[in-house]
């Protein structure tokens, strides 16, 4: 199983930015922890990261093109903004998780809104780079039909 892991602006600030919010570890930690993780779980994955909107389209269809079987996507911000991304998210119809390493509903109101969502079966939120993990099960139950819609 193949799954692309795709994350947005800011996230390669991690441990720097705002470290009481989003941890310490740093973007290389958490690409680590993903090829770990994946492994652990017998998945293929491709890891993808951008602070540009456009880029991040892209990698939705290179997903598809690609013949990958499922999207995990941190949006970062743009969760919260990008109906363009959310439309490529709905256009390749292929599971998506959105994760976010806080919980978005506990912090500024506009965060609790998310595009992403929309397009997403599930959402994990708030379990720091566990929820990539857990976002990486949740593709595997649906791929193996026993999952259901609940991070």
């Amino acid at each position: 199983m193949k799954l692309f892991i795709i994350n947005g602006p800011n996230l390669d600030m991690l441990g720097i930015r705002e470290p009481e919010i989003y941890g310490k570890e740093s973007y290389a930690d958490l690409e680590h922890y993903l090829h770990r993780a994946a492994g652990e779980l017998g998945l293929q994955i491709e890891v993808f990261q951008s602070n540009h909107e456009g880029a991040l389209i892209d990698e939705v269809h290179r997903a598809y093109f690609e013949g990958a079987d499922g999207i995990i996507i941190n949006a970062g911000g743009y969760t919260h903004t990008s109906i363009a991304l959310m439309d490529a998210l709905l256009s390749v119809s292929l599971p998506v998780i959105e994760v976010h390493l806080s919980d978005p509903s506990r912090r500024e109101e506009f965060r609790h809104r998310s595009y992403v969502a929309m397009a997403a079966k599930a959402s994990v939120v708030g379990l720091g780079f566990a929820g990539y993990r857990r976002a990486m099960e949740l593709l595997k139950a649906l791929a193996a039909g026993g999952a259901d819609n609940k991070a």
